[in-house]
């Protein structure tokens, strides 16, 4: 697909040059804890397991402390069983299924998301609607392309109903799989797609406008915020400031 084409899947016409942004490398945030690390959480227990997934349920049964320290030593498929039968606050109520992530399990670029919604919940992946269609698009954009060096995951695996945004205490309960899918992956530069996806990670306010064109840090990855592929579909104008990230990620990524 051209280079024209991609930009006219993104609703760009011309092709937008980034403009130079002075300190573009910003200040460093204190690395990212969970979101409302304190909250208490739901009866984490889940249903008798299979022999193979023993390890997953006693992290689904632990408390709080002995459940994360579980889930931070679990290889991609402990930490997908764990996922599957995760009860840990209410979103499991409502879900088909749990999504875990997508994509190259030895990705330099990891995208992070809100959270499933209705589609991603039918079919347990990530961003397969028409946000999903718009972040293929984006990605084709600067020679990327889904499960090839890049891996997409949500920072809450249960879709909220209505598709709402999640609450804190569902992001915390849901943190440990988040930041253990960031140590089994060790990505060189991460994506926030959207406000909770960048609240979660660096664990401050962030408004998408002030935060765009700057380098932050999560647990010493460079961590990049952009506007979730959602927004964008019902705020078209924003496209543009879309694609002028879109350059910015890709030469943040060369001058690593």
């Amino acid at each position: 697909m051209s280079r024209a084409r991609l930009l006219r899947e993104l609703g760009l016409g011309p092709v937008w040059r980034l403009r130079e942004a002075a300190g573009a490398a910003a200040d460093l945030p204190p690395q990212a804890v969970p979101v409302a690390h304190e909250a208490q959480q739901a009866d984490p227990m889940v249903n008798e397991p299979a022999q193979a997934e023993a390890p997953a349920s006693r992290a689904a049964a632990a408390p709080d402390g002995d459940r994360a320290n579980a889930i931070a030593a679990m290889g991609w498929d402990e930490l997908r069983a764990a996922v599957s039968g995760c009860r840990a606050c209410g979103l499991c109520q409502q879900r088909k299924q749990a999504v875990l992530g997508v994509g190259d399990v030895e990705a330099d670029w990891l995208f992070v998301g809100e959270g499933p919604g209705a589609e991603e919940d039918e079919r347990g992946e990530p961003f397969v609607g028409q946000a999903g269609k718009l972040l293929d698009a984006m990605l084709a954009a600067i020679d990327l392309k889904r499960g090839d060096d890049v891996y997409i995951a949500n920072t809450v695996k249960c879709r909220p109903p209505g598709n709402r945004t999640p609450e804190p205490e569902e992001t915390a309960a849901c943190w440990p799989f988040l930041a253990r899918q960031i140590a089994l992956l060790q990505p060189r530069l991460i994506i926030a797609l959207g406000r909770p996806a960048a609240q979660t990670l660096l664990q401050a306010e962030v408004k998408i406008g002030a935060a765009r064109g700057r380098v932050f840090q999560h647990q010493g990855i460079p961590l990049i915020v952009t506007y979730h592929p959602a927004y964008l579909l019902r705020n078209l104008p924003d496209k543009a400031k879309a694609w002028e990230d879109l350059c910015f990620m890709r030469a943040t990524m060369q001058g690593l």
